[in-house]
């Protein structure tokens, strides 16, 4: 597996994958992906096997109070390739973007029922913050995560 960061002639395959991991009104909005892998605030992490997109991942960061702080919009796998890793090493790729744009913690919301999300991200030393109700659409509850980030890993 190739792990490398966003090219633009990766958006048809990264938006292809993101049709087939949420529909709406969960998935972004084609305008709304090009914005985020287009931002100079942001990162996008791309895996790649024999030559197609496996999975992406996507963080963005922004001054808050005097400092960075991180947000994973999303981390998506191709279906076909779930409980490979692939989740778990670009959830580790964007940590160190993050880390690299100065910021000292990340976050992000789950679907309070992607029960593989979950564990991943507390098996990645994230802790639980709170819970959104209607965050993802009427009755789907998101959970809020967080981690610090050490000034020393990268």
């Amino acid at each position: 597996m190739l792990f490398r960061t966003y090219k633009l002639e990766d958006f048809v395959a990264l938006y292809a994958i993101e049709e087939r991991c949420f529909q709406p009104p969960l998935s972004f909005s084609r305008r709304t992906m090009h914005q985020l892998v287009n931002s100079t605030h942001a990162a996008t992490w791309i895996a790649e096997e024999d030559g197609r997109m496996a999975g992406f991942a996507i963080v963005q960061w922004a001054e808050e109070a005097g400092h960075i702080i991180a947000y994973i919009q999303t981390i998506e796998v191709a279906p076909e390739q779930i409980r490979h890793g692939i989740g778990g090493e670009l959830l580790r790729r964007i940590e160190g973007s993050a880390r690299l744009a100065g910021a000292q913690a990340i976050w992000l919301h789950v679907d309070a029922a992607n029960a593989g999300a979950i564990r991943l991200y507390e098996a990645n030393g994230y802790c639980s913050e709170g819970r959104e109700e209607n965050y993802y659409a009427r009755d789907r509850a998101a959970l809020i995560y967080a981690k610090p980030l050490g000034d020393s890993q990268v």
